[in-house]
């Protein structure tokens, strides 16, 4: 997984609440097997509609994604935040976020940002006002930057020194691998062992 310290750039709007995860990935897509490939199906319901912020090539490559409260709700298909970093957000700010899509979204390197409905209504306004308009996530000041405001988010400690490290499920275990060793050397030949 790759380290999540600073990200900046182009703030992508989209002014809608209580997005699940079907809206972000249809579910007909949930057959394929890899974890990679899902960028092209992302709100592919939505971006047949010519306005949708999606189809706006000025918004193109921006890293950081601003939406409505309650943020990934519905099932807990970890493929949807597949499908987020496969388009290249990196940051999501909402007022609220789904708890399982909050997790899922931890776990592959995609930060989730809460902050008051107002600094989100400004950031939405901003960015539809003035396409191009950037921000600054900052994950281990815990501040997002925009314009000339400045604000705090709270992120759990363990999620933050998972993201700034890069550290996924498997790092974190291989962290441990000498520990595992040392418990397979105590354990009895006869048991199935963990590792090799």
């Amino acid at each position: 997984m790759e380290p999540l310290r600073i990200v900046r750039g182009k703030v992508l709007p989209l002014n809608r609440a209580d997005v699940d995860t079907d809206q972000i990935l249809p579910a007909r897509y949930l057959k394929r097997i890899e974890r990679n490939g899902f960028g092209p199906f992302a709100f592919e319901d939505w971006r047949k509609e010519p306005s949708f912020v999606l189809n706006d090539a000025r918004y193109a490559g921006a890293p950081i994604l601003v939406t409505g409260p309650n943020f990934g709700c519905g099932s807990s298909r970890e493929a949807a935040p597949w499908a987020l970093e496969d388009i290249g957000i990196r940051v999501i700010t909402a007022p609220s976020f789904a708890d399982i899509f909050r997790n899922n979204c931890a776990k592959i390197g995609v930060l989730t940002v809460v902050l008051p409905q107002e600094d989100v209504d400004r950031l939405i306004a901003s960015a539809e006002d003035a396409p191009g308009f950037s921000a600054e996530v900052d994950l281990q000041a815990q501040t997002v930057r925009f314009g000339a405001n400045v604000r705090h988010f709270d992120v759990d400690p363990f999620v933050k020194e998972c993201l700034v490290g890069g550290l996924d499920h498997i790092s974190l275990t291989e962290r441990q691998a000498d520990a595992i060793a040392a418990f397979e050397a105590r354990r009895p030949s006869f048991l199935p062992t963990t590792m090799r």
